[in-house]
């Protein structure tokens, strides 16, 4: 498991591309990466949540199957001397084999969501409190059949802000999804404005739950 960054400049660069470019670093690094069987075999990478083109990433997370063992070190300074600047691992650790998956331990993201124009943060970040005394609140998600009407009151699980920016952690499993799109849109629109604003939106890190139930940081279980 390994922890990365995807900067600001690469916020639109895609989920593809991304991934493309850490098999391409694992090439050339010269790990002893594992590969999967069959007739075209490819590297055994997975990401435990794809990050939306437009977002910026502090903490993602990848796992990366080894063909024998590596020291989290190694990992770290072999990857990072393959990758770009803006994007680069920040922490690693070898996993047991039982352990689940990354990707099945996401339970919410933490984002902050930078307003571009500061009239329009400070009438969204006032209105919060009320926003958030709402039994439900109804947004728009993009879903293979269309747009499609959703509730995402209960997947809220933290709203603030302050200055231009807003904090949220919002759920997201893989049946139960809060986007930051559609939070902006639905406070805009309780804010009586036409249109969500520009904002620069940052995954601060992605969480599980801990053996008490507590929302954690994903790199931690």
């Amino acid at each position: 498991m390994a922890v990365f960054e995807k900067g600001i400049r690469l916020r639109h660069i895609g989920h593809l591309d991304i991934q493309r470019a850490m098999m391409r670093a694992l090439r050339r690094s010269g790990l002893p990466v594992a590969y999967s069987n069959g007739y075209n075999p490819h590297i055994l990478l997975t990401f435990a949540s794809a990050l939306s083109t437009g977002a910026a990433g502090k903490k993602e997370i990848l796992d990366v199957t080894m063909a024998r063992e590596v020291s989290p070190d190694d990992f770290l300074q072999q990857m990072n001397r393959a990758l770009p600047p803006d994007l680069q691992l920040s922490f690693a650790r070898a996993l047991d084999d039982k352990h689940p998956a990354m990707m099945a331990l996401v339970q919410a993201a933490d984002y902050t969501l930078q307003i571009e124009d500061a009239n329009a943060a400070n009438k969204m970040i006032a209105a919060i409190p009320d926003f958030l005394q709402q039994t439900s609140i109804l947004a728009m998600r993009r879903t293979k059949s269309g747009m499609k009407e959703t509730d995402i009151r209960p997947l809220l699980v933290s709203l603030s802000g302050e200055g231009t920016a807003i904090h949220a952690v919002m759920a997201l499993t893989e049946t139960l999804a809060c986007k930051p799109d559609m939070l902006l849109s639905a406070l805009s629109t309780f804010c009586g404005q036409e249109s969500a604003p520009d904002a620069l939106i940052i995954r601060n890190g992605l969480l599980g739950r801990d053996e008490n139930g507590e929302l954690t940081p994903l790199e931690n279980l």
